[in-house]
């Protein structure tokens, strides 16, 4: 019997496709706005001093290659909470929210799905339109009902008003999953004032967020990014956080994350983590160490922690005149106007507005590499190139 016989093959990712094609394009001028991690001046993804020190210490100090436990290691996720719900958080001090160590943000979110499919049965799970693809899938493969809500219009506009209509139409009760920060995959983010709005809608429709918290630090700062998830904490009962440490600690290949939870009363949180802890189990038993304790030395120790935040604020900075340059450079073409939005959005990355047909020009004609809904990752940016890519985009944009 062949018992392989009937397996298709699927399409590849589409992102991971764009790697390999960039990998072998011979052009000399390529440059790969694509693929979502953070590059530097020379367009490597470095890892920041801090995390090399705290690495130091624990090749020198590690005694054990054992094990961790079902919710990871403890200091990382108090520490990590800390960092997301800030010190003073009522959660915190209440001991009504814990943390849950994944393997990536991605890990999280899985846990999230998993735990919604078994102890929150029939509920259904609403996702901006567009949102990261992953989303789509990750939910859909644990079983659950995804819906979406609007969030960017067709002529690439956040639009606040379609959001909250639809929010209020969702069915009382389901899970509404909202990205804290730089969002992926446009960019555009909802101001405080906003926030409050979503806010009052959730209580009003009594649903449960679900907060994607994948890139603390990279939007206006580490405290700045994290005022909607607090306002979410302190002004709810109970509440999911998914947290990655793979962009602002630059440990993408560590796989390193966590899932929050927020409860009423510290009694119930022992219940929803027992029942994390098994649902983990049945995933990937113990999450991988080596991320976790590199986080947590690091926000351990005040020193480390000041070299890591003024490492992250760097990038941060970065990324916020990469945008401001690439918008400054299509100013000669008559297109400042039409991609001011790039320097308006938050994060690594931009809904540029460029169409399908535009992107594939890019890449075929140019060597410059995005996916096909126009989305750019803003850190892939050369900055002494810049003249090259706005001559490139005002060529497939009709620009003077």
């Amino acid at each position: 019997m062949n018992h392989f016989q009937s397996i298709a093959r699927v399409p590849g990712d589409p992102i991971l496709s764009l790697m390999e094609a960039y990998r072998v394009d011979s052009h000399p001028g390529k440059l790969d706005l694509g693929v979502g991690v953070y590059k530097d001046t020379q367009g490597l993804t470095p890892i920041p001093k801090a995390v090399k020190l705290a690495e130091q210490r624990l090749l020198e100090c590690e005694t054990s290659k054992s094990y961790v436990g079902g919710h990871g290691d403890p200091l990382f996720g108090q520490l990590l909470t800390r960092l997301v719900l800030g010190a003073d958080s009522k959660a915190i001090t209440a001991q009504r929210v814990g943390a849950t160590q994944t393997p990536g943000g991605t890990g999280a979110l899985r846990l999230a799905a998993d735990f919604i499919r078994h102890h929150l049965p029939g509920r259904g799970l609403w996702l901006s339109a567009p949102t990261w693809p992953i989303h789509e899938s990750i939910f859909a493969e644990a079983g659950l009902q995804v819906s979406h809500y609007p969030y960017v219009d067709a002529d690439n506009r956040l639009n606040v008003e379609a959001m909250l209509a639809a929010l209020s139409h969702i069915p009382r009760g389901d899970v509404v999953l909202l990205h804290a920060c730089c969002h992926n995959p446009t960019g555009f983010d909802l101001s405080q004032a906003d926030w409050l709005r979503v806010l009052e809608v959730v209580k009003a429709r009594e649903l449960l967020p679900l907060i994607d918290f994948a890139y603390q630090g990279f939007g206006d700062g580490l405290e700045q990014d994290a005022w909607s998830v607090r306002l979410f904490a302190d002004a709810l009962p109970e509440l999911l956080i998914t947290s990655s440490c793979s962009k602002n600690f630059g440990l993408y290949r560590e796989r390193t994350g966590a899932l929050l939870v927020c409860t009423a009363d510290a009694e119930k949180l022992i219940d929803i983590r027992s029942q994390l802890a098994f649902l983990a189990r049945n995933l990937w038993s113990t999450p991988p160490a080596h991320g976790a304790a590199v986080v947590a030395t690091i926000l351990a120790d005040e020193e480390l922690k000041n070299v890591w935040v003024d490492e992250l604020e760097q990038m941060r900075v970065r990324v916020t005149r990469l945008r401001e340059g690439l918008v400054a450079a299509l100013a000669p073409h008559g297109l400042a106007q039409r991609f001011a939005h790039i320097s308006q959005q938050r994060g690594m990355f931009s809904y540029t507005g460029l169409s399908p047909a535009q992107v594939k020009r890019l890449r075929e004609e140019y060597s410059i590499y995005m996916v096909g809904s126009g989305r750019a990752n803003i850190a892939g940016i050369d900055a002494q190139r810049f003249t090259q890519l706005a001559q490139a985009i005002a060529a497939v944009c009709g620009g003077r």
